[in-house]
């Protein structure tokens, strides 16, 4: 062998050695070597930490109420002599709901059907002597005057028939102030009074509301309006259900207070169970776009002023990291200022990740 063979063995030796470290490099860089660190067993399903996409809102807090909601009152006085209803009770459209004393209405409407009778009996008398006086005029019997002043009695008699029959009809009308009714099927609020009260004009009786028809009043200060984007969606949070709904419409109202200098919004709010009038909600308005570091709220561990996460490590193990977090800026998510970096794999379930035994994590 001669001395330029042994360079060129070795010089394919390195060949070789480059090929190899290629092939490595590729093999790292494939979907098979690329599969992540398997978890532990217990710890539970994990995420990858990553900067998102995020919407910027602004929160606003308001109050439950129903669209059509009435406050049925007395039209007339008397005493509450049925209650048929009570908070809670659902009702249709026409159901009486409560009736006033209607003895005084019903001698009312009796008296002025009397004064009726009385007013045609009159008519047609002064109808009759006005017609035998005309007779009479032809005859040259009676004078001019005469005529004159029976056409007046009859004329006074159909005003005074016309008066009455609008008094009778009034009365009938007040007859029926008498019964309360729903005006519309839904759930009565509170009822105001109690059997054997008296009722007086203007005396509020029985609060009746459409359960199906709510929405979300919520006050805003006037400079935050510009920055609003309403087409967006507004996301609804009802506390004591602990459920978020999207607004179906959203309705600014063009009145601004002088005293608070805020404005009011109204936001339609779907069907949802267990949303009534009165309970307290929070409306989150879109004003922009931001990106964060977040995770779930839920991954977060918060033992008083420490909050931390379980970040799954090269072997597969939850280790459990202190983290400084932010506001929430999405639905569920929370920024997480320090702590934390992008790629980086956390335990979502907190508890879970928590009761591992140190032992067997390190399997």
């Amino acid at each position: 062998m001669t001395a330029a063979a042994p360079r060129r063995v070795a010089a394919a030796g390195v060949a070789g050695l480059a090929w190899l470290a290629l092939a490595a490099a590729l093999a790292l860089a494939s979907p098979a070597a690329a599969q992540k660190t398997p978890v532990a067993p217990g710890i539970g399903p994990t995420l990858d930490v990553a900067v998102r996409d995020f919407a910027q809102t602004l929160a606003a807090e308001g109050v439950v109420e129903a669209v059509k909601q009435t406050t049925l009152g007395a039209q007339v006085a008397g005493r509450i002599v049925e209650l048929n209803v009570k908070a809670g009770d659902s009702v249709r459209a026409g159901q009486v709901l409560a009736r006033i004393d209607a003895r005084t209405a019903d001698q009312a409407v009796a008296a002025s059907l009397s004064q009726v009778a009385e007013a045609e009996a009159n008519l047609a008398n002064a109808k009759r002597k006005h017609e035998r006086n005309v007779d009479l005029l032809a005859q040259k019997f009676v004078s001019q005057a005469a005529v004159d002043q029976s056409e007046a009695d009859f004329k006074a008699a159909q005003a005074q028939l016309a008066a009455v029959k609008a008094n009778a009809g009034q009365a009938s009308a007040a007859q029926s102030f008498n019964t309360i009714s729903a005006p519309y099927a839904g759930v009565v609020g509170a009822t105001l009074a109690e059997l054997g009260d008296m009722a007086q004009p203007g005396r509020p009786l029985v609060t009746v509301f459409d359960p199906r028809d709510l929405r979300v009043t919520a006050s805003l200060p006037q400079a935050s309006l510009p920055k609003l984007k309403l087409t967006e969606p507004v996301r609804v949070e009802i506390a004591s259900t602990g459920k978020s709904v999207t607004a179906t419409k959203v309705t600014v109202i063009p009145v601004a207070d002088a005293r608070t200098h805020t404005t009011r919004i109204r936001l339609d709010l779907p069907a949802a169970e267990g949303v009534l009038p009165g309970q307290f909600a929070r409306a989150w308005f879109v004003t922009g776009g931001a990106r964060a570091l977040a995770v779930p709220a839920t991954a977060l561990l918060r033992r008083g002023e420490v909050t931390a996460v379980y970040v799954v490590d090269g072997q597969g193990r939850a280790q459990l990291r202190q983290v400084r977090a932010g506001e929430e800026v999405g639905e569920g998510f929370v920024e997480i200022l320090s702590g934390l970096s992008a790629g980086e794999r956390i335990a979502t379930n907190p508890v879970q990740a928590g009761m591992v035994p140190a032992a067997t994590a390190a399997k």
